[in-house]
């Protein structure tokens, strides 16, 4: 692993393409929404990240309940309350919006560790909580159709089941992550078309794929090949090379990117309303992930003098 406090230009663009990708995406998973029922485009988009990658990946050396519990905990948990949520004109959350409070898991995970491990909440972490925390609030105190409670519980429920799935991966230890995805995918597939099957109805189900257009499938690839493979492959690459420090400040900017897109391609609107809430929303984030990297950007300028 790199000790150096600086990504290389190369593998700064890689970052950056990831987490442009991982913002951009609520964009694309909005487009695909337009056809496709939220469960079978859920159960789709695990579909694609398994085959046929699953023919070239060897299964990582991890038990089974390891596996199934990621690719439930992701699959369903994260990514299939993610998408009701988002789904049709009348959406419970806006994509923009998604993308900022989704970023929540990065508490609910501090929480779940810190019960799990028995350590102390910081001063700072609280204060990093608080200032999420506000944001969230704020968002729910607008009613312009950006987001319903209904919305905001959702995706706050998707948010904590990816900081449950955080605590499975962490459990795997080091893996190939590309190998990972592809096979907690597998778990993830056969509850998602089930519950499509039980809750859209065959029915919804056939009526949207006879809707699929060429922007439909390009959503599903995008979201099985770019977000999932690429996005979890690259991330997992950049970490293996350098220091978490200098990778994981990267993820700050797929709010950014996940709203501006949102902007740019569906005309979202950025009310200041949205912009403080989004500010006290990051700010927590930032403060949660900068203020422990202070010591170590010490001692690393201090190796280089």
């Amino acid at each position: 692993m790199s000790s150096s406090a600086r990504l290389p230009f190369k593998h700064f663009l890689l970052a950056l393409a990831v987490v442009a990708i991982w913002g951009s995406n609520f964009v694309v998973i909005r487009l695909g929404l337009n056809a496709l029922p939220p469960l079978l485009f859920a159960a789709l988009r695990f579909s694609f990240a398994v085959l046929p990658a699953i023919f070239f990946l060897k299964k990582p050396d991890l038990p089974w309940r390891n596996l199934a519990a990621y690719g439930l905990l992701i699959g369903v948990g994260q990514f299939g309350l993610l998408f009701l949520a988002m789904r049709g004109p009348n959406a419970a959350i806006s994509p923009g919006l998604a993308s900022l409070v989704i970023q929540t898991q990065v508490f609910f995970t501090l929480m779940l560790s810190m019960r799990i491990n028995k350590d102390r909440v910081q001063a700072y972490q609280w204060l990093a909580l608080a200032l999420a925390a506000s944001g969230i609030a704020f968002i729910a105190s607008h009613t312009d159709g950006s987001a319903t409670p209904l919305g905001l519980l959702m995706i706050l429920a998707a948010a904590f089941s990816w900081a449950c799935a955080n605590m499975v991966g962490k459990q795997a230890g080091r893996v190939n992550m590309l190998a990972y995805m592809v096979w907690t995918s597998v778990f993830a597939v056969p509850p998602l078309l089930l519950l499509s099957l039980i809750v859209e109805g065959p029915q919804a189900m056939a009526a949207g794929l006879d809707r699929a257009d060429l922007t439909t499938w390009a959503a599903v690839l995008w979201q099985a090949l770019g977000n999932t493979l690429f996005g979890y492959a690259a991330w997992g690459w950049l970490l293996a090379r350098h220091a978490p420090a200098t990778v994981v400040p990267m993820a700050l900017l797929v709010p950014v990117f996940g709203m501006s897109t949102a902007a740019l391609v569906l005309g979202e609107s950025l009310p200041a309303w949205k912009l403080i809430a989004a500010a006290l929303v990051l700010s927590g984030l930032a403060l949660n992930l900068l203020w422990p990297l202070r010591p170590w950007r010490a001692a690393a300028v201090a190796a280089r003098s």
